[in-house]
């Protein structure tokens, strides 16, 4: 991970503009190649950013004063103006392990693994904890087709874990004997703009019942 803190100016040009004018931030340029930029508030969020796969192409004098330009695959751009550089710093991070999830995801994972035909007739499942380079998806199942299919749970599904299982079948997609790979976010409650994030890049949503997965509420004896 590189982490520049730098007096910058940023502007988007997609589906939308954005301009931020000139202050102190800290610019994060992650090994999976996601660019983000921070100012100090706001928690976690960044004020812009933008995901992989994507390009960064750095325009800069010998103070680090110039231009990062990141481009992704849709064409939209992130243009990053460095009036001055105040720390610039590269770290290796190494494999991560992975988020260790609370009980009630983990229990969520183990009996949709076990009922997998939950999510329909005829599916099979591969494998929990499918492993990849940047962590392991939760459930990696065969439909009733054959096709390969990549499920994210949560517990509350929100934009942070559409991108994750996102990362997820990027990597997937890539070997031969699993692609093309489709992915599923299962969770409890699902946020609407998570929803429509995950239908945008085509992925589907699935809301789970943890009490009838456990066999403690029969849904069809319900009268409401």
């Amino acid at each position: 991970m590189r982490l520049v803190i730098a007096s910058c100016s940023v502007d988007y040009v997609g589906r939308l503009t954005a301009h931020l004018p000139l202050a102190n931030r800290l610019l994060l340029v992650k090994a999976d190649g996601s660019v983000l930029v921070h100012a100090d508030g706001g928690s976690y969020k960044p004020l812009n950013w933008m995901s992989p796969p994507c390009t960064l192409v750095v325009r800069v004098d010998d103070t680090g004063a110039g231009t990062w330009t990141v481009t992704n695959k849709a064409g939209e751009t992130l243009t990053i103006t460095v009036d001055e550089v105040h720390h610039d710093s590269a770290h290796d991070l190494g494999v991560d392990p992975g988020l260790v999830k609370d009980g009630v995801e983990a229990h969520l994972q183990a009996l949709l693994a076990a009922q997998i035909e939950t999510l329909g007739a005829g599916w099979r499942l591969v494998r929990r904890e499918y492993p990849t380079a940047i962590g392991p998806v939760d459930i990696l199942a065969r439909d009733a087709s054959g096709a390969a299919v990549a499920v994210e749970i949560k517990r509350r599904g929100e934009i942070d874990g559409v991108e994750q299982l996102t990362r997820y079948l990027d990597l997937l997609n890539r070997d031969p004997l699993l692609a093309p790979v489709r992915g599923i976010f299962a969770a409890q409650e699902i946020k609407p703009q998570a929803r429509v994030l995950a239908e945008d890049r085509g992925i589907q949503c699935v809301v789970l019942d943890y009490d009838a997965l456990r066999g403690v509420d029969d849904a069809d004896s319900r009268l409401f």
